[in-house]
């Protein structure tokens, strides 16, 4: 049995420069949510568009859930002259920010009504790109600590989920800050928006590579392949056909392999299953705030700066919860405070526009969001085999988002069509799609106790 660090201890982790990077690309991570999430709803709505084309403007979002599909490359391809210069992670990262930056500076040309398709397409190369450059962050992230280093995880899913909502969060008040002011319209924040994700760059840029014996094990498995091929096709075909092998079949086998066909499947359900209640709400709260009463100032004060302070706060303290009682605890907390932070909206649309209770709600918000997503970083980290981490936490990431980006692009219809507009009703339905996860978890339980326990060198 091995003893769990103190409290100091841990709280020391902290002190690591490795997380403190890990922090940084989380702040890049979120902020690409910004200019296609919430300052694009926000301007959608006050340019007149109907709440059923707003949310399925954000059917943009695919690109986060289908991302898996080109993991494998992140794994295996090495970018030309700046995968020399930068590394494997952090030339992936940067390729990608500074698509998004030219993007977000294309954004603020057009006009929007009378462009909408151009409009869609530059927030879906936002999403590629965002979608692209977060496999490379978490591979990156789950590189940077060795095996044995694996009670720092739920540090580095603190450090992950906090630089991601200071992005998402913090950074994403200011545009609502700024729109409230004169001659300050949606084209030119996005002038502004551009430049703090080119200003992001200089953090991959001065960041280290982290070290990985990923190229020996897939050469070794290449080889391998290659024998197995040796009677069946020549030379280049041989090695093209190992390639392949490797870069695209054997990351799935791998994390099957790994887990027990049963328990893979299991694990895939649970992640699929566990946040889709959250991502109906999130898709369509901005539209919820304005309609309902709240101006842009209020938005950005409660809605960003309020519930991404609270969540940072609350991520260290997850943190804490997860290392001490065990990440399949950690789930479980969250998923029950997920439910109760989605019903006190319902309240807000009975109520109104008061500011206390938008205030109490986005701390509840804040605690869920934090003590959900650090949960399920950590314990999506921990079912990743080091060979192949950016194809299996895509692969695990993508089901887990497939709710908030797909499906959720529907929750404007659900709203107009199946309640006629009434958000009380909208926000229970999303409290009882909870539900299912956690009943989902706690069958699936003692096989998530028994990884938890291999992944930290435990006996049961």
């Amino acid at each position: 049995m091995i003893l769990k660090a103190s409290l100091r201890e841990y709280l020391g982790y902290y002190k690591d420069k490795r997380l403190v990077t890990i922090f940084m690309l989380g702040i890049s991570s979120g902020f690409p949510w910004v200019l296609i999430g919430s300052v694009m709803s926000a301007w959608l709505k006050d340019e007149g568009l109907s709440r059923s084309m707003i949310g399925l403007f954000g059917i943009v979002f695919a690109a986060y859930t289908i991302n898996f599909l080109w993991s494998p490359l992140l794994d295996r391809i090495k970018l030309p002259i700046i995968g020399k210069l930068l590394g494997q992670r952090r030339s992936w990262i940067a390729l990608c920010q500074v698509i998004t930056a030219g993007a977000a500076l294309s954004m603020s040309t057009i006009i929007l009504k009378e462009q909408l398709f151009l409009a869609a397409l530059l927030c879906f190369l936002i999403a590629i790109a965002s979608a692209t450059h977060d496999i490379a962050i978490d591979a990156f992230r789950i590189d940077s600590l060795p095996e044995e280093e694996s009670e720092k995880a739920t540090a580095a899913a603190a450090m992950a989920t906090s630089g991601w909502w200071t992005g998402y969060a913090l950074l994403g008040a200011m545009p609502f800050f700024l729109a409230d002011l004169p001659n300050f319209d949606w084209p030119y924040i996005y002038i502004i928006l551009a430049g703090i994700m080119l200003a992001l760059l200089v953090v991959t840029l001065i960041a280290r590579e982290p070290e990985s014996n990923r190229e020996v094990v897939q050469a070794q498995l290449e080889q391998d392949y290659q024998n197995k091929l040796a009677n069946l096709a020549p030379g280049k075909i041989n090695q093209l056909s190992a390639w392949l092998a490797v870069t695209l079949f054997e990351p799935f086998r791998s994390f099957f392999r790994k887990n027990g066909v049963k328990t893979a499947l299991a694990l895939l359900a649970f992640v699929f299953l566990f946040k889709i209640g959250e991502s109906f709400l999130a898709r369509m709260s901005i539209v919820f705030y304005k309609e309902i009463g709240f101006s842009n100032s209020q938005i950005a004060q409660y809605s960003k700066l309020g519930t991404g302070v609270i969540t940072i706060i609350f991520a260290f303290l997850g943190s804490i919860f997860n290392h001490r009682y065990g990440i399949v605890k950690g789930l479980f907390v969250s998923g029950v405070a997920m439910a109760a932070s989605n019903l006190m909206f319902s309240w807000i649309a009975i109520a109104g526009p008061k500011e206390s209770l938008y205030a109490i709600a986005i701390i509840v918000d804040g605690f869920t969001q934090a003590w959900s997503l650090v949960a399920m970083v950590a314990f999506i980290s921990m079912l990743c085999d080091r060979a192949f981490s950016a194809t299996h936490y895509a692969l695990l990431a993508s089901l887990s988002s497939l709710g908030r980006t797909v499906l959720s692009s529907y929750s404007g219809v659900v709203i107009d069509d199946w309640f006629a507009g009434n958000w009380a009703l909208f926000f229970a339905l999303t409290a009882v799609m909870v539900i299912p996860s956690l009943a989902f978890l706690f069958l699936i339980r003692h096989k998530l106790y028994a990884i938890e326990d291999a992944y930290h060198g435990r006996n049961n």
